[in-house]
Order: structure tokens, then C-alpha cells, then sequence
């Protein structure tokens, strides 16, 4: 049985004022949750035991899945009394005895999750991050210069990518071993830890539908593309 942890305990600061009294992930797209899309998302792939990780606001999020039948899942919750960053968490979690996903609650994506964890275990990696390649423009002119102050280059809005983290992530269970339990930690600390160990740790890139609503100008695109190509992220 797929196993899920979703990480739902942020403040979601970047949404505020939104979020000062309304959670991040019970953030709608049209009239549904973005984390009722993820939770509908999962149930489709295949995921029957989610947990997610709550903290700020979390009775809200709590009074609104209950048990996840909902939903068609198998909901627990497990409660941080301190932020405890986004891998911190997972120390707090029972179960983790096979390779299972670890993910943002406020992804907006038609990456097909079991096959994602599927190819994770297929790979023999310890852990495997779904990345999307970003492009990023400067909207100047950016000038280049040597140590006399002289322009030695100039380019007019130059572009550049990126390998960006989907905040999507397959983990087995011995990356665990590098968590202690209480320790704040972050994901991309887990993930440096486990490569200075010499564990294998593995990009998987996606190049199909991908967006972060955790700031406004995303938020607001997400309302626009769910609300049009809704059946594209749940299915009819």
C-alpha cells in the first residue's frame, strides 16, 4: 500500500494576509482546496495511507478532511508543537517502513505520483527529487564590468534555467536515519546530508505541468489554469 506524507504545518507567509487566518493548503483553487486537488490526486494513483504533517492552523485543516473518506483515503495526522522545518517532521511519523512520498501540500502538478515512486524504487536510490527545469529572466539590461570599472559585456534581459525542486520527493526508509527525532530540519538539508554520506541521491525531471502557488502572481495563474483544465489535474 503507497504511503504519503504531506507537509501542511507552514504559516504560508508569502500568501499573507490570506493566510494569517486561513491555512496555506485549504487555500482554494475555484471552490477546492489545493490540498483537496493533491489528497484527490493521490487516492488516483493509487495511495491509500496519507499523513499529513500539520502545525499552524492545523484544526482547521483537521475539521475539514477528518478521516479522509472524503477523499478516499486513509487520513492521520501528525501534530508539530514547534515548526519543526520540512523534514523535521517525518521523525514524528509512524509507519515509514517503505519507500513512500513526501511532498508539499500546495503543489499544483499532473505528475503521476506512483509512477514517481515507482521509478524511485526502481532506481536503488535513497532518495529521488522531482525537478522541473525554470526559466528565469531579468527584466534589465545587465551590465558586465572589470575591475577598472570598464563595461566589458552587456545582455538585454538575459534568461537563465534552472533544475528547480518540485517540492515533490520519493525517500526510502534509511534516508531516515540521518533525522533525529526533535531536530528542525529542512528537506535540502536531509538531501546534502544523505550525499556527504555517500547515499545515492537522484534527480528525476519532469517536463509536463508544474506550479508552486506559494506566491501570489503563482496563485493567482493556478486559479486561472486549474479553472480551465480542471479535468487535466483530476480526472473526469
Amino acid at each position: 500500500m503507497r504511503k504519503a506524507v504531506i507537509l501542511a504545518g507552514g504559516k504560508g507567509t508569502r500568501l499573507a494576509p490570506y493566510t494569517t487566518v486561513f491555512p496555506k493548503p485549504l487555500m482554494p483553487l475555484g471552490e477546492t482546496p489545493i490540498l483537496e486537488i493533491v489528497l484527490r490526486q493521490l487516492a488516483r494513483c493509487g495511495f491509500r495511507d496519507v499523513t499529513l504533517a500539520v502545525g499552524y492552523l492545523a484544526s482547521l485543516i483537521e475539521a475539514y478532511f477528518g478521516d479522509g473518506s472524503g477523499v478516499g483515503l486513509a487520513l492521520h495526522y501528525s501534530r508539530e508543537e514547534e515548526p519543526m522545518g520540512t523534514a523535521g517532521p517525518l521523525a514524528l511519523v509512524d509507519g515509514l517502513d517503505e519507500p513512500f512520498l513526501v511532498m508539499n501540500g500546495d503543489v499544483l502538478t499532473t505528475l503521476d505520483y506512483g509512477a514517481f515512486v515507482d521509478e524511485h524504487i526502481a532506481s536503488g536510490a535513497v532518495a529521488t527529487i522531482s525537478t522541473f527545469l525554470r526559466t528565469q529572466t531579468v527584466d534589465f539590461g545587465v551590465i558586465e564590468t572589470d575591475a577598472n570599472g570598464m563595461v566589458s559585456g552587456y545582455a538585454e534581459k538575459p534568461k537563465s534555467e534552472y533544475l528547480v525542486s518540485m517540492g515533490v520527493n520519493a525517500l526510502s526508509p534509511a534516508a531516515l536515519q540521518v533525522v533525529a527525532p526533535g531536530e528542525r530540519l529542512d528537506l535540502p538539508e536531509l538531501m546534502l546530508r544523505l550525499v556527504a554520506a555517500g547515499q545515492p541521491v537522484r534527480s528525476s525531471l519532469f517536463d509536463g505541468y508544474w506550479l508552486d502557488i506559494g506566491r501570489h502572481d503563482d496563485f493567482a495563474r493556478a486559479q486561472d489554469e486549474f479553472g480551465a483544465h480542471a479535468e487535466e489535474f483530476l480526472g473526469r
